[in-house]
């Protein structure tokens, strides 16, 4: 089995249909809300940590593309530049899932993309600003293509 984290964005015309429940009912997923973000009439974003096969996980998400859900794999929008990072550790004490952690022996931070869930916070803790990326958010390359919706804190 495995896990993969990732950021479902729903248009207001499919966000109402059942799609997650079909993960778990046709594709034998088991799933984790971590966490969500709803705009009635407008749009729905869900991270969710799904756990299968590989190859249900990925029967499942081509599924999930099929009913024009935008998938995005949440290990691709947090980067960490590696020049820019003086490894303080600021951003471990933010981090919820582990993701940023120090390893004791080097003092030196370690990132592993596969656990984060893009929150943001290790962005707002950093104070290099060494971490980069988008979160649950409305990118900002969404708002220049005219497909924008309303931010709301969390």
């Amino acid at each position: 089995m495995m896990k993969k984290n990732v950021l479902l964005i729903f248009s207001q015309d499919i966000m109402y249909k059942p799609i997650i429940y079909r993960l778990v009912k046709d594709y034998d997923i088991v799933f984790n809300v971590l966490e969500s973000k709803i705009l009635p009439k407008q749009e729905g974003r869900i991270i969710l940590e799904l756990t299968g096969s590989e190859e249900q996980l990925e029967s499942a998400l081509n599924y999930v593309r099929d009913e024009g859900v935008v998938v995005e794999i949440l290990a691709n929008r947090i980067k960490r530049d590696e020049n820019l990072c003086t490894h303080c550790g600021a951003c471990t004490a933010v981090c919820r899932t582990d993701a940023l952690s120090i390893n004791r022996e080097t003092m030196e931070v370690i990132f592993c993309p596969e656990k984060c869930v893009a929150c943001g916070l290790c962005k707002l803790a950093c104070p290099v600003k060494a971490m980069s990326g988008m979160s649950i958010e409305v990118d900002p390359e969404e708002m220049t293509n005219g497909n924008v919706v309303p931010q709301l804190d969390l």
